[in-house]
């Protein structure tokens, strides 16, 4: 696919995905993602074949940190950033795509949240491993600390759908990842 072409796949991808979060998965139609778009149906049956297609393509983009840690930054530096999206997930309920992923996951679509879940596992393993690695975090198993964090985090933004959490929310589990991975 050319430039254009990929372009118009992460527009179809941003507009879907603040529709997802505002309305759920099974509330939002195709006619919905042209009309936020400017695509026609055509348009954008050429990009992707319905509604699960979608969401399955934003469920599936990953923060990406491997890069970063291939250019050798900071361990710490890339933890912050990810906390610092964290923080605004827990904090934006419009920003929360829980009840869509729960929509979708009771369809029968629980292979693609295993696979999901343990590439995210491995994201933050990877990051705790480096930043061991480096001297930037403690010693710890990154396989208990990185479910600790994720589950952790899952929890909240799951809540956050239907519990207003205050900013001191999100700093507690900001200040607990840090005070869990980061010698005072």
């Amino acid at each position: 696919m050319g430039m254009k072409s990929e372009q118009t796949k992460e527009r179809i991808l941003q507009e879907a995905w603040k529709l997802f979060a505002r309305k759920g998965f099974q509330a939002v139609t195709m006619t919905d993602i042209c009309e936020k778009t400017g695509l026609s149906r055509g348009g954008l049956y050429r990009y992707y074949k319905g509604t699960g297609e979608i969401f399955s393509a934003i469920l599936s983009q990953e923060y990406e940190i491997g890069s970063r840690m291939d250019r050798r930054e900071g361990a710490c530096v890339i933890l912050e950033d990810m906390l610092g999206e964290i923080r605004k997930e827990i904090l934006e309920k419009e920003l929360s795509l829980s009840l869509a992923i729960y929509e979708y996951a009771s369809l029968g679509n629980e292979e693609l949240f295993q696979r999901i879940n343990e590439n995210a596992k491995q994201r933050w393993i990877s990051l705790i491993e480096y930043g061991i690695e480096t001297g930037e975090f403690k010693q710890q198993d990154p396989g208990q600390a990185a479910e600790c964090i994720l589950y952790y985090y899952q929890g909240l933004r799951m809540w956050s759908r239907v519990i207003p959490f205050e900013e001191q929310t999100a700093e507690y589990y900001v200040k607990t990842i840090r005070e869990m991975l980061v010698p005072v």
